[in-house]
Formats: structure tokens, sequence, C-alpha cells
């Protein structure tokens, strides 16, 4: 392969893990903005609903080690093409059997593939482009953003237009087009070596306590994210808003968390204390959560770009954490796994959690309060993680 082909395959590669990416959120985002409608249409108590956002977060952090069975079996490029087939089929199954047995299991195997998926794109991505892991984590990250953003904010125009089945099923088609992509992708054979996979530990972090702390913090700024993409919509409906402007608030919200996501490496280079801008991430949240519970109609925009900020700040801090712990690659890959997959099923409880709440006291405020008591709880543990111990 001349190195003006290698190249051309590069640019293919790194162009199908965005598409990729873009399809690992809209069929749980996208759940979201038509949460009341989907209670409503199906006579489901709001626990019930809930577990359609939960079930898949739940997967994602279970079935993360079958990423390595599937690689071993499969491969990496087959692997994900078959994975994003079940995400693209099971997300067009809504459209044409919308009953809530049908939504649950297409949470599940939608979750699954997720699970699965995302340890794959990382070793990808570590083995295809070693001295650009960063810039490629920031593609994938922000396909993942970009897709959460567009389910949040056009699944309600769609809904408008063709109904909730419709609006739900729509983002399978998505995975059309990220198939098609993928199958193009021609990976260079000098740089097709075996790597170890998430999961594969060397060493083990279960008997760290600084990881366990990680793990905690990973799994309640995931929680929150999680609690507020499902609940934010309803929370907007309930102070009067109809579900077109309610998901026009998750779209604001989405963006600017985007932004965020893009811009807290920057501000990084100029001013590196991770534990200030976890800080600023969380002050930023409080103030949106209190303007949520007090506030008027017209202040749930600037709490939309609030919270933005949070979740957008959080989660590549959060994602750096194990990086910042370890030298070795090795031992990045364990601590990785072990802090995401914790974190993932922590954060898959929450919003099955809230919908208990609200189903018991039919208020938003003990979901509010909720949301500030993981703000207060990320608070602790940043503080808890703000110096390592010369030894541990």
């Amino acid at each position: 392969m001349t190195d003006k082909q290698k190249k051309s395959a590069l640019g293919i590669m790194v162009l199908a893990i965005l598409f990729v990416s873009v399809n690992l959120r809209p069929a749980i985002s996208s759940i979201g903005p038509l949460l009341d409608t989907i209670r409503e249409e199906l006579s489901l108590t709001s626990s019930q609903v809930s577990l359609l956002t939960s079930v898949p977060v739940f997967c994602m952090g279970l079935f993360a080690p079958l990423a390595v069975v599937f690689n071993k079996k499969l491969g990496l490029k087959k692997s994900i093409a078959v994975l994003l087939t079940s995400i693209g089929a099971f997300t067009l199954l809504r459209g044409f059997l919308p009953t809530y047995p049908v939504l649950l299991a297409s949470a599940f195997f939608i979750g699954l593939s997720i699970a699965i998926i995302s340890p794959l794109l990382s070793a990808m991505i570590k083995r295809n482009f070693p001295t650009r892991t960063a810039s490629l984590i920031g593609v994938y990250s922000f396909g993942m953003g970009l897709g959460a953003t567009l389910a949040a904010g056009l699944t309600g125009v769609f809904y408008s237009f063709a109904g909730w089945p419709t609006a739900l099923a729509s983002w399978g088609l998505l995975s059309i087009a990220a198939i098609i992509l993928w199958l193009r992708v021609k990976e260079p054979a000098a740089e097709v070596a075996e790597i170890p996979m998430e999961g594969a530990a060397v060493v083990s972090p279960w008997k760290n306590r600084r990881a366990w702390y990680m793990l905690l913090f990973f799994g309640f700024q995931s929680a929150l994210f999680f609690s507020i993409i499902t609940w934010l919509a309803p929370i907007a409906i309930e102070k009067g808003m109809s579900i077109l402007i309610a998901g026009a608030v998750l779209t604001v919200m989405s963006t600017v968390q985007i932004a965020c996501n893009l811009s807290i490496p920057l501000l990084l280079e100029k001013w590196p204390s991770r534990h200030l801008w976890i800080m600023v991430s969380l002050g930023f949240g409080a103030a949106g959560v209190l303007l949520l519970m007090f506030g008027s109609t017209a202040l749930i925009w600037p709490a939309a770009v609030f919270i933005g900020i949070t979740l957008g700040g959080l989660f590549p801090l959060a994602l750096m954490m194990p990086l910042d712990e370890n030298s070795s690659p090795d031992d990045v890959n364990s601590w990785t796994a072990m802090i995401q997959s914790g974190g993932y099923i922590i954060s898959a409880l929450t919003p099955f959690a809230i919908g208990l709440f609200y189903d018991r006291f039919q208020n938003h405020m003990i979901s509010l309060g909720l949301f500030l008591g993981f703000i207060a709880i990320l608070m602790v543990f940043a503080f808890l993680l703000k110096e390592k111990p010369a030894t541990e």
C-alpha cells in the first residue's frame, strides 16, 4: 500500500469512526422527549417507561467484556458491522411493533450492542492512530454528542409529523449510512497486530482505593447525564412547554455539551488543574438545577445552558482520570474497563429510581433534588481525588 493509499484508508477510517459513534446515543436519547407520550399511549407507570433508558445503560456496563470475545471470533471490523446492524434493526423494529415488551427488548439488545462496540472502537483507535489517540477520542466523543443532540432536538419534530413509533424508529436509518461507510474501511496491513483489549487487565485496579473513587465519580457523572436526558423534557413539559419546545431545550443543552467536550482539552492546556474545571463544571450544574427548581418557565433555557456546561465538562475530565493516574497503556486499559463498567451500572439505576419517586410523589422537585444530590456527591469525590498520594 502506497503512502497516498494509506492516508486515504486512514481518512475513510476517521470518517467511519465518526459515523459509527453517531449511532451510539440516539436510541437512548430519543426516548426523553417522548417519555410522557409513550407512558400515556401504552398506559405505563413512570418507573416502567424509565426502564427504556435504564436498561441500555445497564447493559453498557454489564456486557462490555464481551468485546474481547467478539474481537477473537470475528475481528474488529466484522464485529462492529454486525453490532451496527443490530442497533439499526432493533431501532427500526420500534416503528413496526410499538408495544412495551418490544420497546424493552429493543432497549436491551441496543444496549448490548453499544456495550461491545465502545471498547472495539477504542481498540481500533489505539491500533491505527497510536500517535493521535487523543484527537481520535475527540472525534469519537463528538460523534456520540452529535447523535444525542440530533435525537434530542429532532425526535419531537418527527413526532409532530408521524407519531411516536415512527419518531423512535427513524433513528435506525443512521446505521445504514454508517454500515455502508464502515464496510469501505481498509485497515493498513502493517498495523493490524493484535493489541490488548479494554477489559483484559494486566494489573487489577479492584483493590486500589483511588480506582474506586474514580469509578464512583464516573458513575455519578454518568447518572447525572442519563437522568437529565431522560427527565429534562418531562420537567419542561410539566412547567408548561410543548413537546417540540421541550425537545428544543434538550437540543440547546446537548449543543452546549458538545462545545464543552471540545473546549475542555484546549482550556486544560492553559489552566491544567483538573480539579479547577471539575468544580467550575459542578458549580454551573448546581446553578442550572436551582433555576429549574425555583425559576420561571423562561429560565429553563439558561438552566439548560448551565447544565450543558456541566455535562460537557465532566465527561472528558472523567475519561482523563485513569490516563492521568497510570503510565502503562495496559494499566490504563484495566482501570478504564473497571471504571466505566461499574460506573454505567450505577448510572443505569438512577433514571429508574427517579421514575419510582415520581410515581410515588407526582412531583419533579424530588427529581431535581436528586440531581443536586448527585452534584454534591461528585464534589466530595472531586476533593478525594484532588491530590494523588506519593505512594499507593
